[in-house]
């Protein structure tokens, strides 16, 4: 239980922006959860969010019921490449889709990680248990998830502020590099003639992205991207923007896929301190076969 006293300067803001600005370990997101189960009171009595805060007010903000989530769990087989009590990493297939939604509803990362871990943090609601950050559907590589809300408020800060966390990325993108090194940063949000996608767009979000040449081919390019921010479809777009779309993207790049495997783009590198143990950890992942196989038929 948390308990703030509201001190003169802060008279008449509302409640739940009050509480965000005051209470750094509930995002705004998860403070809805808080108010649905009456867990915030002011002067001893549950109130709404918009609440005008008063000097002297006594606000209490209680600690929620982590509660056995509702989704189903799929006994799906996980590539895990570590597990404590408080965190998962897991090496994500291309084309399994990361938490429910419209249209996938079982057979999803997080169906599967309910079935092994049988409980996940409810920070982000109970569609996204466990889920600190995302890949897309047919993205391969690294993605790490939490067992309780302690361990995710704190690893979902540290990605915010791109603090000690390491994102690396490979990808084949369509046509040759003339340079070894770049860095792209240009802002991304919706598109606005298409909600499907992200763009580059004047008053989108902060997004960077480094990226380095590892190969030539002869119409492609493999290089390495390491991702300063974590926007939704990051590299795709950036890579799109300058002319060097990812192989075999069809939102991006190709309109018709050339092989089932989905975009040649892999999360290999994955490394944050530890939300538990304060400690630095590191994990890298094999490139799928189906990546090192295009490659191998790209040298020929």
């Amino acid at each position: 239980m948390i308990k703030i006293i509201v001190n003169p300067d802060d008279e008449l803001i509302r409640l739940d922006k009050f509480i965000v600005a005051h209470y750094k370990e509930v995002s705004r997101s998860e403070l809805k959860y808080y108010f649905d189960e009456q867990k915030v009171m002011v002067n001893n009595k549950i109130v709404k969010p918009s609440y005008l805060v008063n000097y002297g007010d006594e606000i209490i903000i209680m600690d929620r019921d982590e509660k056995e989530s509702n989704l189903e769990k799929d006994d799906i087989k996980l590539d895990i490449v570590y597990e404590d009590e408080d965190i998962i990493v897991v090496n994500k297939p291309s084309g399994m889709v990361v938490h429910p939604a419209a249209g996938h509803h079982s057979g999803t990362l997080v169906n599967a990680l309910l079935n092994h871990c049988h409980k996940l943090s409810d920070v982000g609601g109970d569609t996204r248990s466990g889920i600190v950050h995302r890949i897309d559907k047919d993205t391969s590589g690294l993605l790490v998830a939490c067992k309780n809300n302690k361990a995710h408020r704190i690893l979902a800060e540290e990605f915010k502020n791109k603090e000690h966390t390491n994102r690396t990325y490979i990808a084949i993108v369509v046509g040759n590099i003339s340079h070894n090194k770049g860095k792209i940063n240009m802002p991304i949000g919706r598109d606005p003639n298409n909600r499907q996608k992200q763009a580059v767009v004047a008053g989108g979000k902060e997004a960077v992205t480094y990226f380095t040449v590892l190969d030539r081919f002869k119409d492609y390019t493999l290089v390495e991207c390491k991702l300063e921010t974590g926007r939704t479809h990051q590299i795709r777009v950036h890579m799109a923007a300058i002319g060097h779309p990812v192989m075999n993207d069809p939102l991006y790049g190709v309109k018709k896929q050339t092989t089932p495997f989905g975009q040649y783009l892999h999360a290999k590198t994955l490394g944050f301190v530890h939300p538990r143990t304060k400690e630095y950890m590191e994990f890298d992942s094999e490139l799928p076969q189906e990546m090192i196989d295009m490659i191998n038929e790209l040298k020929k």
